[in-house]
C-alpha cells in the first residue's frame, strides 16, 4: 500500500507590492494553522517517508512547518520548482518516479493544482482544498508508478477551519 498526502500551502500575504508571487510569506494566520496542521496528522499517526515541497516561500515554510510536527529534517525535505512552475501533470510525474521504499509520500504545492489532483487520484469531488489544507489518499499499489487516476481512496481531508475553536 502506499499513501499520499496533498498539502496546500498555508496563507500568504500580500503586505509587500514589491513582492513576486513566488516570495510570498505566510501571514500570521498561516504561521499559526500550518503547525496546527501538522500536528493534527502527527495525531492520526502519519509520518511520511518522504516529503516534496514546491520551492516557493510559502509552501517550503509550511513544509517546514509541519516537518517539525513529526520531527522529520528540515533538509531532508526536496524542494521542486517545477511543483510551482508546471503544474498537475509534472506532480503525477513526480508521485510516480519516488523510490518504492517510500510508503507514505508527502507533497506541498499550490491551487488549483492541489485541489484537481485530489479528485483526480481518489475520483471523490473535492471542490477547494483551503490553505492549510490536508488530504490523504491511499493506494492499493506495491509501485509508485502504478498511482492511476481515480486509483486511490480518499482516507480524510483536513483543514484548519474545520477546527475552529480548538486552535
Amino acid at each position: 500500500m502506499k499513501t499520499l498526502i496533498l498539502v496546500r500551502h498555508a496563507k500568504s500575504g500580500w503586505d509587500n507590492p514589491d513582492w513576486i508571487d513566488f516570495e510570498r510569506p505566510l501571514n500570521k494566520r498561516g504561521l499559526r494553522d500550518a503547525p496546527f496542521m501538522g500536528n493534527i496528522l502527527k495525531e492520526k499517526g502519519i509520518l511520511p517517508d518522504l516529503i516534496i515541497s514546491s520551492s516557493a516561500n510559502r509552501a517550503i515554510t509550511t513544509a517546514r512547518a509541519y516537518a517539525q510536527a513529526f520531527d522529520y529534517k528540515e533538509s531532508d525535505i526536496r524542494q521542486d520548482i517545477n511543483i510551482y512552475e508546471k503544474g498537475t501533470r509534472h506532480i503525477i510525474n513526480t508521485i510516480k518516479s519516488v523510490p518504492n521504499n517510500v510508503g507514505t509520500l508527502m507533497i506541498f504545492g499550490h491551487n488549483p493544482d492541489i485541489t484537481s489532483l485530489c479528485t483526480y487520484f481518489s475520483g471523490e469531488y473535492i471542490d477547494n482544498v483551503p490553505t492549510s489544507g490536508t488530504v490523504c489518499i491511499d493506494f492499493d499499489i506495491d509501485l509508485w508508478d502504478k498511482v492511476e487516476e481515480r486509483n486511490g481512496k480518499l482516507r480524510f481531508f483536513e483543514f484548519p477551519k474545520k477546527y475552529k475553536g480548538k486552535k
